[in-house]
């Protein structure tokens, strides 16, 4: 099966910058404005995005849903009883992302049945994670409803916007803190 960039198409994704330097005499004031990372926001904001493709050949839907690593790694903290996190691509926290992942993005069949859920994987670059699901999937949306409540646990301003392309028809759809249902 393949894996990252070749099995999803991601888009324009947000490019940091590299190579800052910093003079010796900058280092003693850099050091005592110093505040400990669980204080201090590494972003102003609060986002995650999904893409959610209907492959007609797989009979599947394609998601990839891109969350900032911090986030996430908060959200697997909060968890699992404080347990740290770090994500790398080489790392052994795939069951714990899978296990927080089926919890907070569900597809409901019209008898409110989750649907079935593959997790494919996580990559991880730059500030942000990218989570790869598969959903088999046949037959019409209407009856469909879609939760995405990824760390709404975590942060109040939290928004996770989701885009659905199911055959021409395409949707985006908002997900925050009281509106955590779409039906699709």
């Amino acid at each position: 099966m393949m894996f990252g960039k070749q099995y999803f198409e991601k888009g324009e994704r947000r490019k940091g910058t590299k190579g800052i330097f910093f003079s010796f005499s900058l280092l003693p004031f850099l050091l005592s404005s110093f505040v400990p990372f669980s204080n201090t926001p590494k972003h102003e904001y609060h986002v995650s995005v999904t893409h959610m493709q209907y492959n007609p050949a797989a009979k599947s839907f394609e998601v990839s849903i891109r969350i900032f690593t911090d986030d996430l790694e908060r959200a697997l903290s909060q968890s699992n009883n404080g347990q740290r996190f770090m994500i790398r691509n080489d790392d052994k926290n795939d069951p714990f992302v899978e296990k927080y992942i089926r919890k907070a993005f569900v597809l409901d069949d019209i008898q409110k049945k989750p649907a079935e859920l593959r997790y494919v994987g996580k990559e991880q670059e730059e500030d942000a994670t990218w989570i790869y699901l598969e959903i088999p999937f046949q037959g019409k949306l209407e009856g469909y409803q879609l939760r995405n409540i990824a760390l709404l646990e975590v942060f109040e301003d939290q928004v996770n916007m989701t885009n659905l392309k199911f055959a021409s028809d395409k949707k985006t759809f908002l997900f925050k803190k009281g509106q955590t249902v779409h039906k699709l």
